[in-house]
Formats: C-alpha cells, structure tokens, sequence
C-alpha cells in the first residue's frame, strides 16, 4: 500500500491509525492482503531521517524496478542506495534467500508417515519429558509431515484438552489429517480410560471438520503404544 500523496514523509509509522500500519494488518488480515511496499516495510523496519519506513519501502521499489529487481541487485548497488544500511541491507538478502529456499524445498524431504513406528519416532523425544505433553502431528494428503506442534501441557484430561485446540492448526493450514501424540512422565505407554475418552471425542470432531484423526500415540520411558495398533477406538 503506498501512502497517499497528502501524507507528509516525516510521518512516522507510529502516527499512522493501526489499520494503516503494515506489521498490525498483517497480524489482523494475514501476509496475502500486504503490498508488496508493505512487506518490505516490515522486512525493513524503520525509515530515515525525514520519511518513515512506508516512504523507504516505496522509494527502494521503484528504484530497483519491483521485487524482482531488488531480488537480483548486487550488495554494491544495494549499498549505493540512499537509505539503506548494512543492518538493512542484511535483511533483504535474508528475507529473499528464505524464500528461495522454501521455493526450492521438494515435498520429499518432509518425513513420510506409513504407519505408527513413523510417527512414534518423529516424537521419540517425549519419552524423557517431566510433564505431559500434547503434541500434534499435521499430514497432507500424501501422509508427508507438514508440522509437528505442541497444544498443552499439563495433566491429560478432557475438561481441559479443546477439540479447537487440536485441530486449530490443521484448519489454518489446510491439513487433511493429524495423529495425536502425548506422553506419559510415569513411563508407561498403557493408555488410560482418559486418553480412551478423549481419543473418541477427537474422532467425533475431526469427522465433523473432515479432518482425519489416524491415530494417537503415547509415549513412555522405553516404548510406546498405539491406539489403533491396539484396536481402541480407531475403526479398521
């Protein structure tokens, strides 16, 4: 978004209404909706003396003629540009190099989740936590890892562990389906009639959100168990 004409260039971000500052719509309506003036303006950060960071943004942009021009710009031309810094000039070529790396990042590289073992290994850490430990593990439809996140911590019980938590994330992020992982600190995998219970709420919401929940696995002191390996609640 580029600052209206009338808009003085000694404005500061922080005089700008919150619907007009780059970082709070962000935060607001998600990266999608941002110019590509406004991201830079993030990347960047501050201005300079007698311009905010929106002018800055603006100004770089139409200098390099667009993003695939400051994309390609050497470090001496970057240099060369009024307003723009090492620490600046830095975070251009972070940003950028992020994004060439996720570009150039094959779905084959995530871990493939065929059966429990796959899974119970992505989270071989947990056997050694103090406290439980929820964790959630988001598949695409190729059963590839997409993330493995963390919802709760604390005693396992179902007053407390939300539907929405679980499947908040799998939501956003357009996942067709997740496994359940929690621990157990006392080191046995066995699972209680709680993780049973909570195992069947799980389901009874994912069908409602056509999200696939395909297992929930424990984990102890020296292996782990499987609800649907062991015929509780998974359907075959």
């Amino acid at each position: 978004m580029s600052l209206n004409d009338n808009t003085p260039e000694y404005l500061t971000i922080n005089k700008l209404p919150d619907t007009e500052r780059p970082r709070e719509r962000l935060l607001a309506h998600g990266p999608k909706v941002l110019s590509n003036i406004e991201l830079l303006a993030i990347i960047l950060r501050t201005g300079t003396a007698g311009e905010n960071v929106l002018r800055l943004a603006e100004r770089v942009l139409a200098h390099f003629g667009g993003i695939h021009g400051l994309a390609s710009a050497s470090r001496g031309e970057l240099e060369q540009f009024n307003g723009l810094g090492l620490a600046k000039i830095t975070q251009i070529a972070a940003a950028f190099e992020l994004g060439r790396r996720a570009a150039t990042t094959v779905p084959e590289e995530r871990p493939l989740v065929q059966n429990a073992a796959d899974a119970a290994a992505l989270v071989d850490d947990m056997r050694d936590l103090k406290q439980e430990h929820v964790r959630v593990i988001l598949l695409d439809s190729q059963r590839r890892v997409v993330t493995i996140s963390t919802v709760y911590i604390g005693t396992l019980n179902a007053s407390v562990l939300r539907a929405a938590e679980i499947y908040r994330e799998a939501v956003t992020r357009n996942c067709p389906a997740l496994i359940l992982a929690h621990n157990h600190p006392s080191g046995n995998p066995a699972p209680s009639p709680e993780d049973t219970q909570i195992t069947q709420s799980l389901l009874a919401a994912g069908k409602l959100l056509d999200i696939q929940l395909l297992d929930h696995i424990i984990i102890g002191q020296h292996n782990w168990t499987s609800l649907k390996e062991m015929g509780l609640v998974f359907t075959k």
